[in-house]
């Protein structure tokens, strides 16, 4: 995905140039190989763009400085169609006369085929990109109005995309365009935004404006117009921002993974703040669905990706033993293309941190198209999945700029666990007292999860001792399980190890050859209190990999003295119950992946050939 901002205004004490940079910094996050900025002044439209991360692109505006101006528009991309070039980077120009810049999110899946059409005609390209194909069309439709030739372009392109563009011409003005792609508007004083995230422009204004599905936007520093594709006059969502740019920032912390790891007790509670009536029962407002259609239920699919569909694993284990309602857990980008039976009776909960990952997106949709009733869980208001949906729970995160997700994890599993005990408080399920019980025991987790986070000195020792590991194994069971994959996931994603995650059972299936002397092995251990005896099996796995040589790091509850024998290090989590220990037990493992990737002296935000979501299928 990529990150857009669009401005105009009049406001003294700051320039276009510079609320468009101030904007590209908090929104890195969504791409870094490659940024660029437009804006009109003097009758043209002057442009710079460098690829690399946007220290890149600061150093070229100060070698090359623009002219003053009051429109602008910027972007920090992560490449799709084209390497990360200067060439390819955006803005991109559109006609001869270079007085049209266009920016864009997202993937035209028919730019080939118009490409084809324009070189016929004579046009020439100068990057590699769908992009381009994009301003060369909006170049060749414009007749004086920028909204009306977006509108004719955008009717003709297919996929996913978000526009902004400014023309020379029209000062003061900036046309965006959305359709399966993020944009949000930002309303001012005598100034307005564009955004691919309210993160944009948070420094200027908390007031929002949600934009819908095939929209077109022109903003000038005193009007907000939005229409169809089609033309008709539309109307967008208003809301207020509920965060601030603070929220957005580093906060003395090394590293914004650092700071949002540290945030979780918050991110936990705030996802469980008022969701009871007085009488302590369980009330989602957000919830459009029917409460006769939830109780017809019959089954429910969790569907997500990467991080998300962790948190899903681990509501699949509360879910059905609280409502008694089978659960599966699907990739999203797999769900449609296996021609999954669903109907009516079926419940199909979506997980997205952002709200926009596309091949959740897309099953979302088919979900619908086969008379599903579909659920998001997310924690971006406004974002196209939860509008597509039918319902939507979400989490109270706040703003996560790391690529690799943490606190929005924990938040999404304790959405997910919110959700099964209303199923299961609708459903009679579970009574009121078992309810009240388990709910308080959520409400005691961010006391326990502040309590771990200031005992992780010698987690963050160990990660700097292994700073050299080139592979790492999880182990888990139960709940366990997504925890090891999650856990094996975050060091592949930011320190660029092998790990990977086994479920405990299966090591004697064939990933037991993998152990050798002083092989790394995380342990994730269930309580002993756990039924079916699971405790005292996983603790024969740990005697197993130690005989042949495995370094065992072991995370177990406290007062859990049998792993001591077996244990090359004990990391203590409180002791808690055993549905709700993923929240403990995944910290240990987010915090050993920060410190050891930060000892490998490597971008722990940033890591390389990702970006925070993918907008793209």
């Amino acid at each position: 995905m990529c990150g857009i901002v669009g401005y105009v205004g009049t406001t003294s004490g700051t320039t276009a140039l510079d609320v468009v940079m101030e904007g590209l910094a908090r929104l890195e996050y969504r791409g870094y190989d490659s940024a660029g900025v437009a804006l009109v002044a003097e009758g043209q439209v002057a442009a710079q763009k460098r690829a690399g991360k946007l220290v890149n692109l600061r150093q070229a505006l100060v070698d090359a400085p623009l002219p003053a101006s009051r429109t602008a528009i910027g972007h920090t991309r992560w490449a799709t169609h084209g390497g990360p070039t200067d060439q390819n980077a955006h803005p991109h120009r559109g006609g001869d006369d270079g007085k049209l810049a266009l920016i864009h999110n997202g993937i035209i899946e028919n730019f080939h085929s118009l490409k084809t059409q324009l070189l016929a005609d004579g046009v020439g390209f100068a990057s590699e990109t769908d992009t381009e194909v994009a301003a060369q069309l909006l170049a060749q439709a414009y007749a004086g109005d920028l909204t009306e030739a977006m509108r004719t372009v955008v009717n003709r392109l297919e996929g996913a995309f978000t526009l902004l563009a400014v023309h020379a011409d029209n000062p003061g003005v900036v046309v965006g365009a959305r359709r399966n792609s993020p944009l949000v508007v930002g309303r001012g004083e005598h100034e307005n935004f564009l955004g691919s995230d309210v993160a944009a422009f948070i420094g200027h204004t908390r007031q929002a404006i949600e934009l819908g599905q095939d929209q077109i936007v022109t903003i000038t520093p005193e009007s907000i117009d939005i229409i169809g594709f089609d033309g008709a006059p539309a109307q967008g969502k208003p809301y207020e921002v509920t965060w601030d740019a603070a929220a957005a920032e580093k906060g003395g912390h090394r590293s914004f993974m650092a700071k949002e790891i540290a945030e979780q007790p918050h991110a936990v509670a705030d996802t469980l703040l008022g969701r009871t009536d007085e009488s302590g029962r369980l009330v989602l407002d957000e919830l459009r669905i029917a409460e006769e259609d939830l109780r017809r239920v019959s089954k429910i699919t969790i569907i997500a990706c990467g991080t998300a569909a962790y948190a899903g694993m681990v509501a699949k284990y509360a879910i059905e033993h609280w409502t008694r309602i089978p659960c599966e857990v699907e990739l999203a980008h797999e769900f449609r293309y296996r021609d999954p039976v669903i109907d009516s009776t079926s419940l199909v909960v979506s997980i997205s941190q952002s709200g926009e990952t596309m091949d959740t997106l897309m099953a979302v949709k088919h979900a619908n198209d086969l008379g599903a009733h579909t659920l998001s869980i997310c924690n971006t208001h406004g974002s196209t999945i939860p509008r597509e949906s039918d319902a939507v729970l979400y989490t109270h995160a706040g703003p996560e700029i790391a690529v690799a997700s943490t606190k929005a994890f924990l938040a999404q599993i304790t959405a997910s666990y919110i959700l099964g005990l209303y199923l299961a408080q609708l459903r009679g399920t579970l009574s009121e007292e078992e309810i009240a019980e388990i709910t308080h025991e959520l409400g005691e987790v961010p006391h326990k999860l502040s309590h771990l986070l200031d005992s992780m000195d010698r987690v963050r020792e160990i990660a700097r001792f292994m700073a050299d590991s080139r592979s790492v194994l999880f182990l888990g069971r139960h709940v366990g399980f997504p925890v090891a994959l999650e856990g094996a996931l975050k060091l592949k994603e930011i320190a660029y190890i092998h790990a990977e995650g086994f479920a405990a059972g299966e090591l004697k299936h064939g990933p037991i050859a993998l152990i050798e002397p002083g092989q790394p092995v995380f342990i994730v251990v269930p309580s002993p209190s756990t039924a079916h005896g699971l405790h005292g099996k996983v603790v024969s796995n740990i005697q197993e990999i130690r005989a042949r040589g495995a370094r065992t790091l072991v995370i177990a509850e406290e007062g859990d003295d049998d792993v001591v024998p077996f244990a090359d290090e004990i990391i203590r989590v409180p002791a808690t119950p055993t549905l709700l220990a993923p929240l403990l037990t995944v910290v240990p493992l987010q915090v050993f992946a920060c410190e050891l990737a930060t000892a490998r002296g490597l971008d722990v935000d940033q890591p390389r050939n990702l970006a925070k979501s993918v907008t793209v299928e």
